[in-house]
């Protein structure tokens, strides 16, 4: 088993061969609970934005051919009619030789084409002095300046974030359509794992695979359904894992992937349905036992048990047709550079992928320390790393102070 490894490029290709992703459908959201969520058509808008001539500032509505000539020592002076509050329409149209009070966002009254601010004008009983010219459109927001009706406002494809939402609840929309949500079902395997919330017996591990993964699944634009942990046996398995794809657009698995005794879940996954297994062990480190296979169109990832090794495999792999099925942009991982903090070994033969935490030295060069992963599942990797770095199957190793790309797990990592 695993003796004739695919290379990761290759491994890649036959994954990218299989997959064919399919229209999920959409549905209505309502609007708060539309965030990070994809826009399943355009959205034209059914309004001018703002639906009035409006005023951008505190002041007095005014024909701007009245205050020409207007300076310091020679303001002009026009008769106060009226005030316009915001929210309300003006009940009162302007004349010649005559102002209106406003405030900004109120309703330029009729007869009106430019607003004076407050700090250019002096107010004597009704009369009002203005020490400043204004021109034809001055202080002023067209009615559909901002947004015209008719126009398309979000385009299908983009995925909603306050700014969207935001622009959605100026045109009055309480619900909109968005593309459904990809299941992702998460199933962890083996003796030793235990699910949350239960007494840890001895020689017992909590389920640390599943929460991992199914957070790297939301955020990637996946609904993770969780299938609990099923033990090292080929009848329950089976169900469980037949269940899982009958429910689900992809499933995602751990640990039972390796050449133990009880580790079959590549063969199951082999019978489930054609074309079966496509991948079965690839010439990388961490990560080499996992194993992709597909039941028609329907992705399978089997991932290994060590957590370190699952999540990278996970993101490097099963991440992108997840954004995919999700109808988002296959967006790359952010990467940054740094200079390596010690010398960082391949695997022979296989492409090496090295966990870093990144920090600064004592002149402000940013720096790649290795995070030892030890031995098969240790956790702490997790939280110390920042990110990894790839070593190419054919490059012995990275030298110590040498120029490395580092590939973030995280875009939020602090020290950037």
């Amino acid at each position: 088993m695993f003796r004739k490894l695919m290379t990761f490029d290759e491994a890649k290709k036959a994954i990218d061969i299989k997959f064919k992703p399919v229209f999920l459908g959409d549905e209505e959201a309502v609007l708060l609970e539309a965030n990070n969520r994809v826009l399943s058509e355009d959205v034209v808008s059914s309004l001018d934005i703002p639906p009035f001539n409006r005023s951008t500032v505190d002041g007095y509505a005014v024909k701007a051919q009245d205050t020409f000539g207007a300076d310091e020592n020679k303001p002009t002076a026009l008769r106060i009619v009226g005030s316009v509050a915001v929210g309300e329409a003006p009940n009162v149209a302007l004349g010649k030789g005559e102002a209106i009070e406003i405030v900004t966002g109120a309703v330029i009254p009729q007869g009106a084409d430019a607003v004076a601010m407050v700090e250019d004008t002096e107010c004597e009983d009704a009369e009002l002095l203005i020490y400043s010219a204004i021109t034809v459109g001055e202080n002023v927001m067209k009615k559909g300046s901002d947004i015209q009706k008719g126009a398309v406002v979000l385009r299908k494809g983009q995925i909603l974030g306050s700014s969207e939402i935001g622009i959605l609840a100026a045109l009055g929309l309480t619900k909109i359509k968005v593309l459904k949500i990809p299941i992702i079902a998460v199933l962890s395997t083996g003796g030793e794992v235990t699910e949350l919330g239960r007494p840890l017996p001895p020689g017992k591990i909590y389920d640390i695979n599943a929460y991992s993964i199914s957070t790297a699944i939301i955020e990637a634009g996946g609904k993770p359904v969780y299938f609990g942990v099923v033990p090292d046996d080929k009848t329950a398995l089976a169900k469980s894992m037949k269940m899982a794809v009958a429910s689900a657009d992809m499933v995602i698995t751990s640990g039972g992937v390796s050449v133990g005794p009880k580790d079959y879940t590549p063969q199951i996954v082999d019978s489930l349905g054609k074309p079966g297994i496509v991948v079965y062990g690839i010439a990388v480190k961490p990560g080499k036992p996992t194993t992709v296979g597909f039941v028609g169109e329907k992705p399978i990832f089997s991932l290994p048990g060590h957590p370190t090794s699952a999540l990278l495999i996970f993101y490097l792999l099963a991440r992108p047709l997840i954004l995919r099925l999700a109808g988002r942009p296959e967006t790359t991982m952010k990467m940054i550079k740094a200079f390596a903090g010690a010398r960082m070994f391949s695997a022979k033969g296989r492409r090496t992928y090295v966990m870093v935490k990144l920090e600064f030295d004592k002149d402000c060069r940013l720096i790649a320390e290795p995070v030892e992963t030890g031995a098969s599942g240790a956790i702490s990797t997790l939280a110390k790393s920042d990110g990894f770095v790839e070593i190419a199957e054919n490059e012995q190793f990275i030298d110590v102070n040498q120029e490395v790309s580092i590939t973030l797990f995280r875009s939020s990592t602090a020290i950037v």
